[in-house]
């Protein structure tokens, strides 16, 4: 097992990473900005190391002062948590070249399935259904674009191959718009991820969003941990997730698992990882893959029973995996809901001085935050500090306990965005289940 690591993120991921090691008797190593010299992990960590300044690209995105932090304290391992440094392939690399172990896939799965236009290939390789497109990079031909476009039938999406998080997508509607839409595309994809690669794709009007956890280890295991609706969205930013997906039966969750298992076996994949489809008329599409935990992992956790975090640090280590797919049983339903230091009707970041917080609680609720009262959230992260989480028997069981933990908590000195989702929990529309994508935009006035 893993002797002591770096937890090179911050926040609430962070703390949940610490506990998963103090629980496994793995020391930790909490490196931080000077922004963030009170965060909880850090207060608790047995070792600390200030890398930077608050600006995420002098701190924790500096490759060289976390690798550094974790050779100045003898470390073994470094966890990556998710955003930040998680799916950056050269960071992975320069964790194993630097004889350290990285907590995650090995970097050249990382740049497979960073690569939208390589992901699809192999999972069209591997039997994962994908979503009909031109597989494979654009041209500058744009007659051939064109019989493309008509081929796959319109509307369809331009999305560029190194894109994620929304960006590098735009939707074409008429042959007349398809030109100008891929040279733009391109453009905004050269200036973001500098990579002006793109790909076309089928758009589908009404989707769900649906993903499924695998976890695989380096002993040729691969399991699946069931599915994730995640389709309660703003602006390609996940809101609410719950576990299991309503409407998904125990066929098309053994059909679609195991196609990712087996994908998972194919490409030699190790750690957590999540498959994303767009689920629309009973089939599913694959869109990408992350190679990472995802913010939404404790769902499924309280569905299974299974530590996805202890499990990455197990596989990590070398141990081969306990768990085999007979003993994944769903039981119950799960709930979570982002909570952000935000307007909850303009969604202007909130930063500043917590003044009073006190977590909900109750059987079946799990509150993950590393705020406290007294803390002051800084301005120069993404604004979420929290998830709150809710297990119960069922569906309605689950909804009932979440509605009272939203009005059992308390946040005060800031706005946040509980007040929005305490309205969203009275739509009857997601109360049914089963919403799409679009479906919270539309609710908001925001399309």
């Amino acid at each position: 097992m893993l002797e002591k690591i770096v937890i090179a993120n911050r926040g609430e991921i962070a703390l949940r990473i610490l506990r998963a090691c103090r629980e496994m008797g793995i020391k930790t190593v909490a490196v931080h900005s000077t922004a963030d010299n009170n965060l909880k992990h850090v207060l608790l960590a047995d070792e600390t190391v200030c890398i930077g300044p608050p600006q995420s690209s002098e701190s924790y995105l500096n490759m060289p002062a976390i690798i550094s932090a974790a050779e100045v304290t003898d470390a073994t391992g470094i966890h990556p948590g998710y955003g930040f440094l998680s799916e950056n392939a050269d960071f992975a690399e320069r964790c194993e070249t630097s004889g350290f172990t990285f907590i995650g896939p090995k970097a050249d799965s990382i740049r497979l399935m960073g690569d939208k236009v390589s992901a699809i290939r192999a999972m069209k390789a591997a039997g994962v259904p994908c979503v009909p497109g031109s597989d494979g990079p654009l041209g500058d031909d744009p007659d051939e674009n064109m019989r493309l476009a008509r081929e796959i039938g319109y509307p369809i999406i331009i999305k560029a191959s190194g894109g994620g998080g929304g960006r590098g997508m735009r939707v074409v509607h008429t042959e007349a718009s398809l030109t100008s839409a891929i040279t733009v595309t391109k453009a905004e994809a050269r200036a973001a991820f500098s990579n002006d690669v793109v790909y076309m794709e089928k758009f589908l009007e009404k989707p769900r969003h649906v993903e499924f956890q695998v976890l695989a280890d380096t002993h040729g295991n691969a399991i699946h941990l069931g599915e994730r609706d995640c389709s309660m969205q703003r602006r390609h930013q996940k809101v609410i997730e719950e576990a299991p997906a309503p409407g998904i039966s125990e066929e098309q969750r053994k059909r679609i698992g195991e196609r990712c298992v087996n994908a998972c076996l194919e490409i030699g994949y190790r750690s957590a990882g999540t498959f994303e489809f767009l689920y629309q008329d009973d089939e599913f599409y694959f869109i990408e893959m992350n190679t990472r935990l995802q913010v939404e992992h404790p769902v499924t956790e309280m569905i299974t029973g299974i530590d996805i975090v202890r499990e990455q640090l197990r596989i990590a280590s070398g141990e081969e995996m306990m768990i085999r797919q007979e003993d994944v049983k769903i039981q119950g339903h799960a709930i979570e809901c982002r909570i952000n230091a935000e307007d909850p009707k303009t969604f202007m970041p909130s930063p500043g001085l917590v003044t009073l917080w006190h977590s909900p609680g109750g059987p079946g609720i799990r509150m993950e935050s590393h705020v406290y009262s007294g803390y002051k959230v800084p301005p120069y992260y993404d604004s979420m500090i929290g998830k709150l989480i809710a297990h119960g028997e069922n569906r309605d069981a689950a909804f009932a306990r979440m509605r009272n933990a939203l009005s059992e908590i308390v946040i005060e000195g800031i706005k946040t965005n509980v007040p929005l989702h305490q309205e969203i929990f009275q739509h009857a529309a997601f109360k049914a289940g089963g919403t799409d994508i679009h479906y919270l935009e539309k609710r908001l006035g925001l399309t």
